[in-house]
């Protein structure tokens, strides 16, 4: 449950090899509101979970030095959780660390406007796990995006087959079932 609530709390995605994708560049702005469409893992989550799982668009705010803030509320088994992590940029533009650096999160630009992948890859736990979200600046399906996201998580080995579609929910009051 714990990783359940990581990989999709986080909303952060990995390693799709970032060398076969355009890095962001330092002008682009990633800040303010990004809706999850869709989600896909190397690990299968178990699908009455996934039932359960809506979440709200998350809010980026650009910090200091080129760091990220994420925040966002997501609902799992009918409880909502608000979430905040920080982004810490490294020395590549498109690649980024959070918890100390046991996680690694990629920021992909998308071929289709206004949307990105995140790529995220986690060892935390001594359990290792890569997760890839297709995020875009409105909830609405662009089917020309997950076209390319699918294309995406093939090149960087996952399984387009596993692609989950989150439910999208404008608020989620904490504590609510």
């Amino acid at each position: 449950m714990k990783a359940l609530l990581l990989s999709f709390g986080l909303s952060l995605v990995v390693a799709l090899q970032a060398q076969a994708y355009p890095a962001v560049e330092e002008s682009h702005d990633v800040s303010g509101t990004w809706y999850v469409k869709a989600t896909a893992s190397d690990k299968a989550f178990p699908k009455k979970k996934l039932l359960s799982v809506s979440v709200t668009p998350m809010t980026i705010k650009t910090l200091e030095e080129g760091n990220l803030e994420v925040n966002f509320t997501i609902r799992i088994a009918g409880e909502c959780r608000e979430m905040r992590v920080v982004l810490e940029k490294t020395d590549q533009p498109d690649k980024y660390t959070a918890f100390g650096g046991t996680q690694v999160l990629y920021i992909i630009p998308s071929a289709v406007e206004d949307h990105l992948f995140f790529y995220w890859e986690s060892s935390k736990y001594g359990y290792r796990f890569r997760i890839a979200k297709l995020l875009g600046r409105d909830p609405d399906i662009n089917q020309e995006a997950l076209q390319d996201f699918q294309n995406a998580l093939r090149a960087g080995g996952l399984n387009a087959g596993n692609i989950f579609i989150p439910t999208q929910s404008e608020i989620c009051p904490l504590g609510s079932n």
